[in-house]
């Protein structure tokens, strides 16, 4: 994060150079990082066993919680967060409604993975997430940013004019490619080459791809917004803070759902991440189609990744702690009276 914002404001015409690499309102080289990124937790996911996974005790729950906490309770957390913090700056607050409504479908898969959470329940998660999203988010915009805000403040209402073609569009540029990309190499590759070297060799190597390709995305996206940052350091951090509060509350809520319903960790670390993600890609292609690439609401669209990144870092450490504070070795809640109920028992 550091290097990139040094390298945003020190370097000439750098965010200049990477804003160019665009193809309308999508980054290449952010693209390029996120499907390099997402592409080896995806050819992870045993999809043969997906089946499996639905018809498991509890399953039906344990996707109600997902379900009810990304379409329900975040997106109405982050409305209300942002006529908390930012009553008098209405571009900011449509910013992080936006950002509120576009639930994750592409890093929480390396979150989820860092925290070894189960990565076949993030993926169906993150499918389920990219249906609902174009079904969803034009009407979730029009909703919160004019009908409810007008409502609550009469006039303050805006019309948010998005199809449900380009939020589709979006979602298969950062999920489609990875997503079919690392199932097709799943499919042929282990087969032929054998599971052994597929998942003792090839895998480890693809998992140092994802990383590094995680720090080269965080580098070009600080890089691209190093300027506001140092230029306008009292306004990123007005609309930092109400974002961070949003990760803050939906992470622990869905922890302690969990944890009370007794989902196993590998799955609630999963439905956590999913949770107190965001998609910011879809908020800032929407942000800068709808309102201008120099609008308040695409800086406040912007400032989420920037946010959620040192945020979400942070909450894999929490979830590593909640792992052995309160899930025995098989990953199951630990009782006070000596038994033990996991996913079993939902």
């Amino acid at each position: 994060m550091f290097i990139g914002v040094l390298l945003g404001t020190v370097v000439p015409g750098m965010a200049d150079a990477l804003s160019s690499l665009s193809i309308g309102t999508t980054s290449i080289p952010i693209a390029v990082g996120l499907i390099l990124m997402m592409f080896p937790p995806l050819a992870k996911v045993r999809y043969e066993d997906l089946p499996e996974l639905l018809r498991m005790p509890g399953s039906r729950r344990m996707f109600s919680v997902s379900l009810s906490l990304n379409y329900i309770v975040g997106p109405l957390l982050m409305f209300a967060l942002a006529w908390i913090f930012l009553p008098d700056h209405p571009g900011y607050r449509i910013g992080l409604i936006l950002t509120g409504i576009a639930r994750c479908i592409a890093m929480v898969l390396v979150w989820n993975q860092l925290a070894e959470g189960d990565t076949e329940y993030a993926a169906v998660l993150v499918a389920l997430n990219s249906l609902f999203q174009i079904a969803l988010y034009a009407l979730y915009a029009y909703f919160l940013v004019f009908v409810l805000s007008d409502f609550l403040v009469p006039g303050s209402g805006v019309e948010v004019d998005i199809t449900v073609m380009e939020v589709a569009e979006t979602v298969l540029i950062y999920l489609g490619i990875p997503f079919f990309g690392g199932m097709l190499t799943r499919r042929l590759l282990r087969p032929y080459k054998g599971a052994e070297w597929y998942d003792r060799r090839f895998m480890p190597v693809m998992g140092t791809v994802s990383l590094l390709a995680l720090l080269f995305t965080i580098v070009v996206m600080f890089s691209l917004k190093g300027e506001y940052i140092v230029q306008l350091p009292l306004d990123v951090l007005r609309i930092a803070l109400p974002l961070l509060v949003y990760f803050i509350i939906m992470f622990l809520l869905s922890f302690t759902i969990s944890i009370r319903l007794r989902f196993d960790y590998p799955h609630a670390a999963a439905q956590s991440f999913t949770a107190s993600s965001n998609n910011f890609e879809l908020a800032i292609a929407v942000a800068i189609g709808v309102f201008g690439i120099g609008s308040d609401v695409a800086l406040a669209a912007v400032v989420g990744p920037l946010v959620e990144v040192p945020a979400l870092i942070s909450l894999v450490n929490l979830a590593l702690w909640f792992k052995k504070r309160y899930y025995d070795e098989d990953g199951r809640v630990r009782e006070r009276n000596g038994k033990k109920r996991g996913f079993e028992g939902a």
